[in-house]
């Protein structure tokens, strides 16, 4: 007896295959943030940051498409970025008073 498979939609493929993606780039971007940090690498991680916030403002401000996935994901990014920065400053030694 067979069993019933479901069907996927071409739209629910796309959508599938976004969020394998998705994944994919989220794991690439740790692993950059990870260098940055490892080469305490401050103004890389900030323009890195910079970058994905432009894109988020870019795709905020743009209408006839549900970006809501691309945003999602970019601010996921940044948030990782952040840690990154975050990690990064605790590895300074503080600044000398003045």
């Amino acid at each position: 007896m067979r069993t019933a498979t479901p069907i996927l939609t071409r739209r629910h493929h796309t959508r599938r295959v976004l969020f394998l993606e998705c994944n994919e780039m989220s794991r690439a971007i740790e692993q950059i943030v990870e260098t940055y940090v490892k080469l305490k690498n401050r103004r890389g991680l900030e323009e890195l940051m910079l970058h994905r916030q432009r894109l988020a403002v870019d795709l905020k401000g743009r209408s006839g498409y549900d970006f809501s996935l691309p945003i999602g994901q970019i601010e996921e990014e940044i948030a990782i970025i952040e840690a990154g920065l975050v990690r990064l400053r605790s590895t300074e030694p503080a600044a000398a008073s003045a």
